[in-house]
């Protein structure tokens, strides 16, 4: 365990996810203290027991967590003040979306995956931001690329427009933050290779023309994300405010 985020309170949502989990294993040797969260139950548990089993101090609301309904992101702070009296870092990482062209995208389509994206962010923050102007804090969203740039390969619609709603609303955050303490900042991942992804990537008609859009020629890894949000949450990044930091290899730099 290092200490970079000792006496922190951290909550980390999606944590039963890859980034969440290794988000969740690199904030804990920093010495947080963990609050996960996660519809997947099983997948939930298994980073609450790898961070106690690597020596660090978790505990996470699951799998009733669906963070698209404003009483469950109420519940969640409530349950990390329960645990912990306090909440220093909000890490909005938990997402999913529904991709598709527009010619076959359907309403319920959009209207769920803006739900379950773009809204959760504010809901959370909403409910977190009494606890966090007590004391000041970080916020840290998870965007994408996609805020930035469309895949010829991905139906991207609604993934790029809650994308870009989270890095616009980063900025509006930091800003009424900043008379608090806090602030607010996202990561931009690019392509990743996750569960999800890896099948995928494995695909030659898929993954070389993703991969050929990589300036390093590779998929990230989870913990490369995981890193930039240890850095964010921390007091070493005391000066950033209101930015969106990419993590996509080169993608968007050529």
């Amino acid at each position: 365990m290092a200490d970079r985020l000792s006496g922190k309170v951290c909550i980390i949502t999606g944590s039963g996810g890859a980034i969440g989990r290794a988000s969740a294993l690199m904030f804990a040797r920093e010495g947080a203290a963990l609050v996960g969260c996660g519809v997947r139950g099983a997948g939930a548990q298994e980073t609450v027991d790898a961070v106690r089993a690597a020596g660090g101090e978790m505990v996470s609301l699951h799998p009733a967590c669906d963070l698209s309904e404003p009483s469950n992101c109420e519940a969640l702070v409530a349950f990390a003040l329960e645990n912990y009296g306090r909440i220093d870092v909000l890490f909005n990482n938990a997402g999913n979306t529904r991709f598709g062209w527009i010619e076959k995208l359907s309403h319920d389509d959009w209207y769920r995956s803006i739900a379950v994206e773009l809204n959760p962010v504010f809901h959370l923050t909403k409910a977190a931001w009494p606890a966090l102007s007590k004391r000041g804090g970080a916020v840290v969203n998870t965007a994408s690329v996609s805020a930035w740039i469309s895949y010829k390969l991905l139906g991207g619609l609604v993934h790029n427009a809650a994308k870009g709603g989270i890095v616009a609303m980063t900025r509006q955050l930091a800003m009424e933050g900043r008379k608090y303490g806090i602030r607010a900042n996202s990561i931009s991942p690019g392509v990743i290779e996750t569960p999800t992804t890896a099948p995928l990537l494995a695909d030659p008609a898929w993954g070389d023309p993703m991969r050929d859009k990589i300036m390093l020629g590779r998929a990230g890894k989870p913990h490369e994300v995981a890193a930039v949000a240890v850095f964010l949450a921390s007091d070493e990044s005391s000066f950033i405010n209101g930015a969106d930091i990419i993590v996509d290899g080169g993608t968007t730099a050529w």
